[in-house]
C-alpha cells in the first residue's frame, strides 16, 4: 500500500497562491489516481481534485483557481493554488485510490498526515 507525504503549506493572504507537493514514501505511485482533499475544523472531508494519468477533476469551490498536475516522473503530484480565500484555510491531505472518478474519501487510503494553508484577509 502507497504512504504518501505532503508539503507546502503555508500562510497567506487572500489572492495569493500556494504550492502543495504530494510524494510517495519509498514507493512510485504506478496506476493510483492521487487525490487532494481538505478538512476544516468541525468539517467533513471535501474533494479538492484528483489527477490519473492524465485526466483532471476538480472540485466546485476550487474549479479555476486550483491546478493539480504530476511530474514526468510520476513520483510527485501537486497542488497549485492561485486567488486563494479565507475560506481555503484547511489542513490538505493527498491519498490514493484505484478507482476512477473517485471522490468520495472512503475510496481512498495511504492518507498523509496532511498539510496546513491559512488563508487571511
Amino acid at each position: 500500500q502507497v504512504q504518501l507525504v505532503e508539503s507546502g503549506g503555508g500562510r497567506v493572504q487572500a489572492g495569493g497562491s500556494l504550492r502543495l507537493s504530494c510524494a510517495a514514501s519509498g514507493h512510485t505511485f504506478g496506476n493510483y489516481h492521487i487525490g487532494w482533499f481538505r478538512q476544516a475544523p468541525g468539517q467533513e472531508r471535501e474533494f479538492v481534485a484528483s489527477i490519473g494519468r492524465t485526466r483532471t477533476w476538480y472540485g466546485d469551490s476550487v474549479k479555476g483557481r486550483f491546478t493539480i498536475s504530476r511530474d514526468n516522473n510520476g513520483n510527485t503530484v501537486y497542488l497549485q493554488m492561485n486567488n486563494l480565500k479565507p475560506e481555503d484555510t484547511a489542513a490538505y491531505y493527498c491519498a490514493a485510490t484505484s478507482t476512477l472518478f473517485a471522490r468520495a474519501p472512503q475510496s481512498y487510503n495511504g492518507w498523509g498526515q496532511g498539510t496546513q494553508v491559512t488563508v487571511s484577509s
